[in-house]
């Protein structure tokens, strides 16, 4: 618990601590700085761990000596003294176990437990001296890791001569590693562990300094080593291999913490949305992605799109964390509260800034090479014999996250909870049974369920542990968990089993999700064509067009009850992950649905070239939307807790209802599911708007407006507009002041952004066409602007009328203007100080197709103006990063034809060019995404269907409506 809130503990540790310095004084072998460090580092642990378990109760005991005025001093300050020399009394304790029964026994354990463990470790200690490289103690640093069975924990000791590692486990499984790593890894590894003494039940661990690499040469063998791992966990079933557990020592990637290999495979539950989700589920889980290396986004309370990996975790990519912190503390009137602060760096990284993009095909030749020579070793018949050494060793399961255990131990610690235990114990059994039916392979026994819950009560995180010859896991407290199984065969079976291709792509799209933000770009352009060709192009429009097409197919997931999905780089409001596709537009299934609808259209007209398999690829992708609709539809139905969707225009609600009407404006789906299918999607609108803290176009509140109205207009039902309108009036209670606009600071983005995708284009775009739709001038069948119904928690509407939607709208648009650097030809994207981008999602692209729309609906020379700016960005600055349309070529193609069309086209080009520069660029380098280069990622913006769309739209005299705006009636 952050926050200075010092009140005094030594009533409560100071017994416990007398007791270990007269048991450390009866320790031979240990010298007075020794004892003095031992017993410096423990009681500082200790003091911490107290402190954290109690506060929550001081700060609401506190607080109730002020209200009932028991504190009598002067003043706030003088009070909290008054108090604070009470709690230094062994009465107040006494007291207050009156209210919190159990808490005086709790608190004994934890404490003892902590003290006999630092006692054990000192036994240890002096026993083993004599081969340890510390010389006489400088210091302890207890608690380096989460405490098990009963408060053991890893501590470092810092000696005169150097530091060692203290591991309060069997080490076996360290040694037999370091002696593999030569065998299949001859020379001198780019990988390695800590060396360690192995002892009975415990041992010690080379201390490893992080050390950045020194230059490219070390960057590239530490990033090819990283490849290395990925190898060699893949076949050792490695897991939980997080930031924390990997240590960069200049050019090798040292993995300090190896107690998880041969981890057993669960089957995840099935989820009812399709075989072919769970069949991708089940891939996914059984790659390389579970070695817990790669870049992942976390989804636990407190820990969301929280990016833990030892490969990622990169600084300035990840999102804040919020902390329970003291709020006034040094007075009486001192009150929780809590803090945005930074994720807290590791050693993981081999360098101040990585740039891990640049590595990528490091790190996949390096998975490719070891893979080859532990296949090579396969075939000779000697991996098996290799790995026999392993089947005694202990090893530790993790079978549910620590964040999730520790936010459920805060909870046993609330003062509620010591208030009524039963009821907190009840409670957390409740939802540790409740996340096994989630977790794959997490207990669901009561029995081990109960043994978790004391653990949690004391302060532990529980352990499971076994060896890979017996499988069946002992659990805390004298339980056990799960089947008898030869993991070491099954690991080596799973390995020969495996998908080399899906862990490859799986490599590749897993590095995406290290970075936050959609529109990460490489450093070089190499996609411009070396000749431009204006010849055949629309037979060369269709080649190209029908090609990715087939690429969409060929690497779909099918399955037997006619459902379909793709494995992918999904963003998700948390950040990127690799998973099955969502249900959004964006990246998703429903994006998936249009562009196979599109080209269906297309191809029946005569206008793309037949592609044998798209009907039914678009049937099977409609019936897994409508089998995930309808899942989610009959939990809310039987009063399952979901979180909330969010509502955005391109991921979440309102990206799915105009998918709906999209895919009805194509053809694929009727009039009557359309409409029914988006209405019942805009009844949970309320629900995703309140939870929302973006507000943007793309995840957003901003982007459910017009599709709501939308569907308003399609469907004559007014209470659509109505949501469409509490939006906006939420949105302009939202907006804040930044000469000479405003701009609307969020969660994700507390700077406030520029652009369409996260910022005051996007939000004041949605405003505009909600002060020019019937919601904004009265009409039959909407909602009148003094009858707007608010939203929950999305305020109200003032009582003479609807807010000035428009008014709002030219402010952002001010905003956006300020942006505009005339030096630079660009828009500056706040994100990064001094740089202009020209992306549909941040800069010119998205303020470009804003303006194109303002100028169409209204006309006047500021929309043409802006218009010929963003054309000349995006032809200048726009092309060669990639292809998209998200952040790439044929994103920039839309804003400059446009521009094009208005007569405001930069100079020199026209549309035979810029088609011929696009078409040029993707044949003669093939189709690249934005994301993870070569991995094949069919979303509509962020991926390669939407470049297949776009290429369909580039046909003269297209019909086919722009995605660019989540427009259903654009």
């Amino acid at each position: 618990m952050a926050g200075e809130f010092d009140p005094p503990l030594d009533v409560l540790t100071g017994p416990a601590l007398a007791d270990l310095a007269a048991r450390l004084g009866s320790i031979t072998g240990l010298t007075a700085a020794d004892r003095r460090a031992l017993l410096d580092g423990a009681a500082a642990a200790l003091e911490e761990t107290v402190r954290r378990k109690v506060t929550r109760v001081l700060v609401l005991e506190l607080n109730a000596a002020r209200i009932s005025g028991r504190l009598t001093a002067a003043d706030p300050a003088a009070r909290w003294e008054q108090w604070r020399r009470s709690v230094a009394e062994p009465a107040f304790w006494r007291e207050l176990a009156g209210h919190y029964p159990t808490m005086p026994g709790r608190l004994r354990t934890v404490i003892g437990n902590r003290c006999e463990a630092a006692a054990l470790l000192a036994r240890r200690y002096a026993a083993d001296r004599a081969v340890l490289p510390t010389g006489e103690l400088t210091s302890v640093e207890f608690g380096a890791g989460d405490s098990h069975r009963g408060g053991h924990a890893v501590a470092v000791l810092h000696g005169v001569d150097g530091r060692v590692v203290y591991k309060p486990r069997p080490l076996q499984v360290d040694a037999e590693l370091a002696r593999l790593i030569p065998r299949v890894l001859p020379g001198e590894p780019l990988i390695r562990v800590p060396e360690v003494i192995v002892r009975d039940g415990y041992g010690w661990a080379e201390h490893i300094r992080h050390r950045h690499c020194d230059g490219d040469a070390e960057l590239r063998a530490f990033y090819r080593g990283i490849g290395h791992w990925l190898a060699l966990m893949r076949l050792l079933g490695g897991s939980d291999l997080h930031a924390e557990n990997l240590i960069a020592a200049g050019p090798h990637p040292v993995v300090v913490d190896c107690e998880t290999l041969f981890t057993p495979h669960a089957s995840a539950a099935p989820s009812g949305y399709g075989l072919a989700v769970d069949r991708a589920v089940s891939l996914v889980e059984g790659s390389v992605l579970r070695t817990g290396l790669l870049p992942g986004r976390g989804v636990a309370l407190g820990w969301r799109g929280v990016d833990l990996s030892a490969v990622g975790a990169l600084p300035g990519q990840q999102p804040y964390m919020e902390l329970p912190v003291v709020l006034g503390a040094g007075t009486d009137t001192a009150r929780l509260g809590v803090e945005r602060v930074p994720v807290p760096q590791t050693a993981n990284h081999p360098s101040p800034g990585p740039v891990l993009g640049r590595y990528w095909d490091l790190i996949l030749a390096g998975f490719d090479e070891l893979t080859e020579r532990l296949h090579a070793m396969d075939g000779r018949g000697e991996l098996a014999g290799a790995l026999d050494a392993f089947t005694d060793c202990p090893i530790r399961v993790v079978l549910r996250s620590t964040e999730s255990y520790a936010e459920l131990g805060r909870m046993l610690w609330h003062p509620a909870a010591l208030h009524d235990e039963a009821a907190a114990r009840d409670k957390t059994a409740r939802l540790l049974a409740e996340q096994a039916g989630n977790v794959p392979g997490a207990p669901a026994d009561p029995t081990v369920i109960a043994a978790e819950v004391d653990e949690l009560c004391e302060g532990d995180v529980p352990f499971f542990a076994t060896t890979p010859r017996r499988g069946r896991m002992d659990g805390p407290r004298g339980t056990a968990h799960g089947p008898g199984q030869d993991l070491v065969a099954d690991a080596v079976r799973r390995w020969r089993g495996r998908d080399q291709a899906l862990d490859r792509q799986v490599i590749q799209a897993a590095l995406v999700s290290a970075y936050l933000n959609e529109g990460w770009l490489p450093d070089e352009k190499p996609l411009a064509p070396a000749l431009v060709r204006t010849d055949d192009l629309d037979g060369r429009r269709r080649t190209v067009a029908a090609g990715i097409l087939r690429g969409v197919l060929d690497s779909a997931v099918l399955a037997e009850d006619g459902t379909v999905t793709w494995i992918s780089p999904v963003l998700n409001p948390t950040g990127w992950t690799v998973q099955p596709l969502s249900s959004d537009l964006y990246g998703g299934a429903h994006g998936v649905a249009v562009l196979l609808a599109a080209y269906l259209q297309e191809a029946g007209q005569g206008r793309a070239d037949p592609v044998d398999g798209v009907a039914e690829l678009l049937a099977g992708t409609l019936r897994t939307i409508r089998q995930i609709e309808d899942r989610d539809a009959e939990h809310r139905r039987e009063g399952v807790r979901l979180r909330p969707q969010p509502p955005g225009g391109y991921i979440g609600v309102g990206s799915q209802i105009w998918g709906w009407l999209l895919l009805r404006r194509l053809g694929a789906v009727g009039r009557e599911e359309a409409l029914t299918r988006a209405s019942a999607l805009a009844a949970t609108v309320p629900g995703s708007v309140a939870a929302d803290d973006v507000y943007d176009l793309v995840t957003g509140m901003a982007g459910a407006v017009v599709p709501l109205l939308g569907l308003a207009s399609q469907t004559g039902d007014g209470q659509w507009a109505g949501q469409a309108a509490a939006i906006g009036v939420r949105l302009a209670e939202l907006a804040q002041s930044r000469e000479p606009g405003v701009c609307w600071p969020s969660a994700r983005f507390p700077q406030g952004l520029g652009g369409l995708a996260h910022g005051a284009t996007g939000i004041g775009w949605a405003l505009s066409r909600l002060a020019a739709s019937p919601t904004g001038a009265p009409a039959s069948g909407t909602t009148a602007p003094d009858a707007v119904t608010p939203l929950s928690g999305a305020g109200t509407a003032s009582p003479t009328g609807a807010p000035a939607f428009g008014t709002t709208a030219l402010a952002a648009f001010a905003y956006e203007d300020s942006l505009y650097d005339p030096g630079l030809g660009g828009w500056r994207d706040l994100r990064e100080d001094g740089i202009t981008a020209a992306a549909w999602c941040h800069g010119a692209g998205g303020v470009g197709v804003v303006a194109a729309d303002r100028l169409a609906r209204e006309g006047g020379e500021r929309w043409r103006e802006t218009l010929r700016r963003a054309a000349a960005a995006c032809w200048g600055e726009g092309l060669g990063w990639n292809h998209t349309l998200c952040h790439g070529d044929l994103g920039a193609w839309e804003v400059i034809d446009l521009a094009l069309a208005a007569g405001v086209g930069p100079r020199g080009v026209d549309r035979e060019r810029l088609d011929a520069s696009i078409l040029g660029g993707i044949e003669e380098h093939g189709p690249v995404s934005g994301l993870a280069r070569d991995v094949f990622a069919p979303g509509l913006l962020p991926g390669l269907g939407g470049v297949a769309y776009q290429l369909l739209r580039m046909r003269a005299g297209g019909a086919l409506p722009s995605v660019l705006l989540p427009d259903p009636e654009g």
